[in-house]
């Protein structure tokens, strides 16, 4: 009788972090059937891996708390991220939760049952936008991280706006089309131009959507600085990987800046948009007298 050939561990893609469920990666169809990897899923995971080095470090520097760390994320889709950060880290800790915040209700269904079937017990995925979620009792009055990977235009706002009202202390931002601003340009635009020079940067439609784009994140920035955070900015992923790649990094250490506040009103009112100053930045340090704005 032939002897039974010993069973083959499965051969991974080395890119797969040690620890990583294989099933997890399969189940988000990052992973073929036959744990393979093909070139949009290695971009993906690549980009995802990334961006759980940064959120990683600082979970670990959150005080240690019987109940754990709380990480909600907004526009969650199909909660790639959320599912790794948990996997990776949360599981072993056997503390913490993560929030999935998402609006596509089919999204939120299929993320509920992939994390009962793997047993991720202390994930729940909410079907809300991410200014409902500020208001949902679903939430804890207090999340220690927010993230927003490629939260569509003015919903990466909403995301800081949640984080301010929950007191995080580390936001972790990946903006994506940002339009609102470059439509406030292009609505004035035949005022600036005659107002000032600097509207020749916005002038072309092209450089009306990336002034637009590029305004929106300094004006972000220096918002969350005004607020009592100090940020830095860097790349998600090279650019061969992505277009959508700057990462803003906020970390809570309560002093505001009013010289960030100062420079945000002076930026909205040299590109004239100061209307935008109490809706899109409420809560600013009052500026110092005989400031210019």
């Amino acid at each position: 009788m032939p002897k039974k050939k010993p069973a083959v561990a499965e051969s991974l893609p080395s890119e797969v972090r040690p620890g990583q469920s294989i099933e997890l990666l399969k189940a988000l169809h990052i992973l073929t059937r036959e744990g393979k990897l093909n070139q949009d899923s290695r971009r993906k995971l690549k980009q995802v891996y990334h961006l759980f080095q940064f959120i990683e470090k600082l979970l670990q520097e959150l005080p240690a708390t019987e109940q754990g760390p709380t990480l909600a994320d907004h526009g969650a889709g199909k909660s790639y991220l959320g599912f790794i950060i948990y996997d990776l880290f949360f599981k072993a800790l056997g503390r913490g939760t993560i929030y999935g915040i998402e609006t596509r209700a089919e999204l939120v269904e299929s993320s509920r049952a992939l994390a009962q079937h793997l047993g991720f017990e202390r994930m729940q995925f909410l079907n809300l936008t991410v200014a409902q979620s500020a208001q949902s009792d679903a939430l804890p009055a207090r999340i220690d991280v927010v993230t927003a990977l490629h939260a569509c235009d003015t919903a990466t706002d909403d995301a800081i706006a949640f984080g301010l009202q929950k007191k995080a202390r580390f936001m972790v931002l990946v903006p994506c089309c940002q339009a609102e601003l470059a439509a406030h340009l292009r609505h004035n635009k035949a005022l600036n131009l005659q107002r000032t020079p600097l509207a020749e940067l916005w002038r072309h439609p092209l450089h009306t959507r990336e002034m637009g784009s590029q305004l929106t994140n300094v004006l972000r920035c220096l918002y969350l600085e005004a607020m009592g955070y100090q940020v830095t900015v860097t790349e998600l992923v090279g650019w061969e990987h992505s277009m959508k790649n700057e990462l803003i990094l906020a970390r809570y250490t309560g002093q505001k800046k009013r010289v960030a506040a100062e420079r945000l009103l002076a930026l909205l009112h040299e590109f004239g948009l100061d209307t935008l100053a109490l809706s899109r930045f409420p809560g600013l340090p009052e500026p110092v007298a005989g400031a210019t704005p």
